[in-house]
């Protein structure tokens, strides 16, 4: 899911092909889905639940960077603290430009947004207090590419960071596992989506100098999403 980008100055060194769709309508559609039906509305409340714990956990940091930001669905739970520096920054135009469309003013002006690629923020060393990535390394399937994402947030941020991904030991997990099997045996398509074993994934980050504080399981032993609080060593 990446590609060499060495000729291009103007993007990262790595870069998922999947975030090129998200085109203004495509942003449009990403908003809309978390608000349609039953299953998406619980499944948002839990992650916004298990997400209020993390910052918690995180020392309610005075300044947060989300990144990515998309349609800026956890930015009302970002702004509950009154006093807290609030930035966000996506790869795609379309997402800041969907914000700026669905979000009443009075919540954009609490965020300073621009455009940013994950992998190379731009920001300087130790930015924010906080970096609040959600629903992005997920997309990320190769370990070295995970490193340098994990490397850029540890470089912005000056204590901790909180992410979200797909991780082993439930039972999504085991049927994806079946559907990415189904898929490769009739020769579709590699997915833009993966699940990373949990083992992994603490080792990448201790490799990249982040130490595992604590992680949420966002639906314990069903649903594949674990958010991870992670603080910057060294």
């Amino acid at each position: 899911m990446t590609d060499n980008n060495s000729n291009n100055p103007n993007k990262p060194a790595v870069h998922l092909a999947f975030s090129d769709k998200y085109s203004h309508e495509h942003a449009s559609d990403y908003q809309k889905k978390h608000e349609a039906g039953f299953q998406r509305r619980f499944s948002n409340w839990l992650e916004q639940r298990a997400a209020r714990k993390a910052l918690a956990t995180a020392g309610d940091p005075k300044s947060v960077i989300d990144l990515p930001c998309g349609a800026g669905r956890f930015w009302g739970l970002l702004a509950e603290k009154a006093d807290r520096k609030l930035y966000a920054a996506d790869y795609s135009q379309g997402m800041l430009d969907t914000c700026q469309r669905v979000h009443p003013p009075a919540l954009m002006q609490r965020f300073e947004c621009r455009q940013a690629s994950a992998f190379d923020t731009q920001y300087p060393d130790s930015f924010v207090d906080c970096v609040f990535s959600m629903r992005l390394m997920h997309h990320v399937g190769q370990s070295k590419d995970r490193l340098v994402m994990l490397r850029e947030f540890r470089r912005i941020c000056r204590e901790t960071v909180i992410l979200s991904l797909w991780v082993d030991g439930n039972i999504k997990a085991w049927k994806r596992r079946r559907l990415d099997a189904k898929r490769a045996a009739q020769g579709k398509n590699p997915n833009n989506r993966f699940v990373t074993p949990a083992a992994q994934f603490e080792a990448e980050c201790r490799e990249a100098g982040l130490q595992v504080v604590a992680h949420y399981d966002v639906l314990p032993f069903f649903l594949m999403w674990r958010i991870y609080v992670l603080r910057k060593v060294g």
